[in-house]
């Protein structure tokens, strides 16, 4: 598969120029079949994403703090939102497979562009093991012995990682199909607690307003960081737009569709389990929405299904973040950026990607566990919230900057204020949620970060070369 990003080396502040035969802005013409995502499967792909493990371990993760949390919930869902409107209206402009990549590089040039895929390639990684982590609590509750030791944990959370990952190297089309499967199937569960629970709901169980010593503002800062992971995936669409069909129309629609239908569920479905399990029991639980479903109808046989709803969801986001881990260092790798083995691709899936990606997971998924961490949810949620706001922040930089500069190609003057706005409240929200991941996780982030640095110099050194040798 061709790539739809120009080779050309742009000069920061300045778009690169268009690949041949095909007009600035818009996506390079692909063979027929190559492109096998509508709106139906992009917008999946963002639910997907977005509403993954996230949901069905973070009220437990964020319990601790009270149910000040709430409002963390509500703000967070505003700033994924303006974020949602930002990446849509910067993929309508910027078609092209790379999302964050494309958008930094464009504006900002080479190294902007590479600090943008660098970072969000340690997202998707980090996320992926984090994911895992999460699924292995609701596994056991499907095998109690799983939950036993924590070497059967590891392998069951290292056999999570690697289904969806053979599920990408057999193709665009099964990761298309696996990713409309389980997002329908786990709504099913979600909507059952997000909705039916209201009816069962308790305040005696939701405990305390604010259960830590912080400050107002601190408390709701510390659980918008973890809580953001709950979000993570809203530029799915924008990341895959060389995959969709249609990207100018469908990308942004699919973005905005996926980011407010998650947010609905996710605001929903939280209350409702802190409104279903005592506080006391939702802090040490490892699987809230089973526990909440048990104290909706008795027994155990609902939290079972749950269950299972939650292991198909969390096997669905692991589908979908596989494919976007391969995508930005494919779209890098084209401009030589990353290695050129990153270019490889089979079946329309950037082969390497997927699998140095599912390699580096299970390598942290192992090391988190024989690092004997008991929260090693928290840990890798909070290192991926700051990774996570580099990419969006120099995203919405990038829409700052082509608003204010007077790039006419890609401003509406009738949007104009409307955009600005957003794109102003987007890098906010991405500041305080730096703000909130704590000193633990900048300083863990700014190594992963720092460490691409030198991957930088020695790729722009061959880049640097290569255009200067006669053969080039």
């Amino acid at each position: 598969m061709t790539s739809t990003i120009s080779t050309a080396t742009p000069t920061p502040g300045s778009a690169p120029a268009p690949a041949p035969g095909s007009a600035p802005g818009t996506a390079e013409p692909r063979p027929r079949g190559e492109r096998r995502f509508g709106l139906p499967v992009a917008t999946c792909l963002v639910m997907g994403n977005v509403i993954g493990g996230g949901i069905f371990l973070l009220p437990a993760s964020v319990a601790p703090f009270g149910t000040i949390s709430l409002v963390a919930f509500a703000v967070l869902t505003l700033g994924a939102i303006a974020l949602a409107l930002v990446f849509g209206r910067l993929a309508n402009r910027h078609p092209q497979t790379g999302g964050p990549y494309v958008y930094a590089r464009a504006a900002f040039g080479d190294f902007a562009g590479f600090l943008a895929a660098w970072s969000y390639w340690i997202t998707t990684w980090v996320s992926n093991a984090a994911l895992a982590v999460a699924a292995v609590g609701y596994i056991g509750v499907l095998f109690p012995a799983v939950g036993a030791h924590k070497w059967s944990m590891c392998l069951a959370a290292l056999g999570v990682q690697w289904l969806p990952a053979l599920a990408n190297l057999a193709g665009t089309r099964y990761v298309g199909a696996v990713q409309l499967v389980s997002t329908v199937l786990k709504f099913a569960p979600l909507l059952l607690v997000a909705v039916g629970g209201l009816f069962f709901f308790d305040p005696a169980n939701l405990g305390p307003f604010q259960a830590t010593g912080q400050s107002a503002v601190g408390a709701v800062s510390a659980s918008a960081a973890i809580l953001l992971f709950s979000y993570l995936g809203v530029e799915s669409a924008a990341v895959s737009a060389g995959e969709v069909r249609d990207p100018e129309r469908n990308v942004g629609r699919a973005t905005i569709l996926g980011t407010v239908g998650a947010a609905t569920v996710y605001l929903l479905g939280t209350l409702a389990v802190f409104g279903l399990v005592a506080h006391e029991k939702l802090v040490a639980s490892a699987a809230p929405f089973s526990d909440a479903v048990n104290a909706m109808f008795g027994g155990t046989w609902g939290g079972t299904l749950v269950a299972c709803a939650a292991v198909i969801s969390m096997a669905g986001a692991l589908n979908g973040w596989t494919l976007l881990s391969a995508q930005t260092p494919y779209a890098a790798a084209k401009d030589g950026l990353f290695p050129k083995a990153f270019e490889t691709r089979k079946r329309g899936v950037p082969v390497t990607g997927v699998l140095v990606t599912v390699v580096l997971a299970s390598a942290l998924t192992v090391y988190n566990y024989t690092a004997g961490s008991p929260r090693v949810f928290e840990v890798l949620v909070l290192v991926t919230t700051f990774t996570a706001t580099v990419p969006y922040l120099l995203s919405t930089a990038a829409q700052i900057y082509f608003l204010a500069s007077g790039h006419r190609e890609r401003v509406r003057p009738g949007r104009l204020v409307r955009d600005a706005v957003l794109a102003c409240l987007a890098f906010a929200f991405s500041m305080w949620l730096v703000a909130g991941s704590g000193y633990a996780a900048v300083y863990q982030g700014v190594l992963f970060l720092f460490a691409g640095v030198l991957v930088y110099a020695v790729m722009a050194a061959r880049k640097q070369r290569a255009s200067v040798s006669p053969a080039g």
